[in-house]
C-alpha cells in the first residue's frame, strides 16, 4: 500500500498518504459506510502537495480528480449501502455569488453510479460564519454600505448516496434508537422502552433524524485540531462535526462495520465509528493533520473521555452591534 506512513489497531487503521493511491487496493465491496468532508472545489486550500485535490487548478479538473475517489468508493461499498458526502455551495471569488457544488456533487454521483438518497441542511450562526470566513458579506457594515452585497451564511449540506443493489446485512434498530446527538433538549416525559411501538424516545430521536433541516447540530463539538495548522497558508481547519457523523453511524451502519473515510482530517469520521461500536478507516494526505489524528485516537478504545474536544471562545463571538470585521 503506496502510503508514507499508517498505523493499524484492532478497531481502526490510519493511512498517511493520497487516497487516490490507496483507495484501490481495498476489496470491492468491503466497506459499510462512507463519511467525509472534500476539499471545497477550490474554497480552500489545504496544503502545496500537487496530489492535495484542493490544490486542482481550476473547478472542472477538481471534479475529474474528484471523480477518481467517487468511483473508488462505489466499487469498494457494499451494495444497498451509503456514502455521506458533507458539503456547502462555495462562493465566488469578488462579489460574483455562489457556485452550486453541492448540485454539481450530486450530478457527479449520479452520472458514476450512486442513487441520490437524501440531503440535510446543516444550520449555521451567521456571525460565527462571518468570523470564521473573514466574509465581509456577512457584516451589518455591508448591510448599512449596500445589502445588494450581503449574502446568507450558506448551510453546510450531508449529501447521502446509496449504491444500488441488495443489502444482505440490514441495518436493523429493533429496539429504536437510544442515543440522540443533538443540542435540543430531550423532553423529560419521554421514556425508551423495549417494544418500538411504545419506544417515545427512539420516535422523538427519529423526527429530528428524520427531518430535512438540522438545526441542532453543535457546531462546536468537535475533535481538537489547532495542533495540526502549519503556517500563514492554511486557509481553513474545522472538522465535520461529532453530532453530523454520529448520526451517519447510527443511521446507515451496523455495529462492527467498517467505516471509510478518504479525507481524514484530524480522526473525526474515525472517532466517530468508535464511540459507537464500529470499525473506522482513515486516509490523511497531510502530515500534521495526519499526526493529530493519532494523537486524537490513541486513547480513544482506552477512555473517550481523554479525546479533546474543542470549544469556541465565547469571547470571540461578539453582540450583533460589534460584528465588523476588520477592513
Amino acid at each position: 500500500m503506496a502510503c508514507i506512513d499508517s498505523i493499524t489497531k484492532d478497531t481502526y487503521a490510519l493511512y498517511n498518504g493520497d487516497s487516490c493511491q490507496i483507495l484501490p487496493d481495498f476489496p470491492v465491496d468491503s466497506i459499510g459506510l462512507s463519511v467525509y468532508s472534500p476539499p471545497f472545489g477550490g474554497l480552500y486550500h489545504y496544503s502545496s502537495s500537487d496530489e492535495d485535490l484542493s490544490n486542482a487548478p481550476d473547478y472542472e479538473t477538481f471534479f475529474q480528480h474528484f471523480d477518481f475517489i467517487v468511483k473508488e468508493l462505489f466499487r469498494i461499498t457494499k451494495p444497498g449501502r451509503m456514502t455521506c458526502v458533507h458539503a456547502m455551495d462555495v462562493p465566488l471569488r469578488g462579489d460574483h455569488g455562489i457556485k452550486d457544488f453541492t448540485g454539481d456533487i450530486i450530478r457527479q454521483h449520479e452520472r458514476l453510479g450512486w442513487e441520490y438518497w437524501a440531503r440535510f441542511d446543516i444550520w449555521k450562526e451567521p456571525l460565527k460564519v462571518a468570523i470564521l470566513t473573514r466574509a465581509k458579506t456577512l457584516t451589518h457594515q455591508q448591510l448599512v454600505k449596500d445589502s445588494c452585497l450581503s449574502a446568507n451564511a450558506g448551510s453546510d449540506y450531508l449529501l447521502v448516496f446509496r449504491k444500488p443493489g441488495h443489502n444482505s446485512e440490514p441495518v436493523a434498530h429493533p429496539q429504536g434508537l437510544t442515543k440522540y446527538a443533538g443540542s435540543t433538549e430531550i423532553p423529560s416525559r419521554l421514556k425508551s422502552h423495549p417494544d418500538p411501538k411504545l419506544n417515545r424516545l427512539s420516535q422523538w430521536i427519529w423526527r429530528q433524524y428524520a427531518s430535512s433541516f438540522w438545526h441542532d447540530i453543535r457546531i462546536n463539538r468537535v475533535l481538537s485540531y489547532k495542533k495540526a495548522r502549519e503556517s500563514d497558508e492554511e486557509k481553513h481547519c474545522h472538522p465535520l462535526q461529532l453530532d453530523v457523523i454520529e448520526r451517519c453511524v447510527i443511521m446507515w451502519s451496523n455495529p462492527n462495520d467498517i467505516v471509510l473515510t478518504p479525507f481524514m482530517g484530524v480522526g473525526s469520521e474515525v472517532y466517530g465509528a468508535l464511540i459507537n461500536g464500529r470499525r473506522g478507516i482513515g486516509i490523511e494526505l497531510k502530515q500534521s493533520y495526519y499526526r493529530q489524528a493519532v494523537r486524537n485516537l490513541m486513547n480513544v478504545e482506552k477512555d473517550k473521555d481523554q479525546v479533546e474536544l474543542f470549544s469556541f471562545d465565547e469571547n470571540d463571538f461578539a453582540d450583533d452591534a460589534t460584528d465588523e470585521l476588520p477592513e
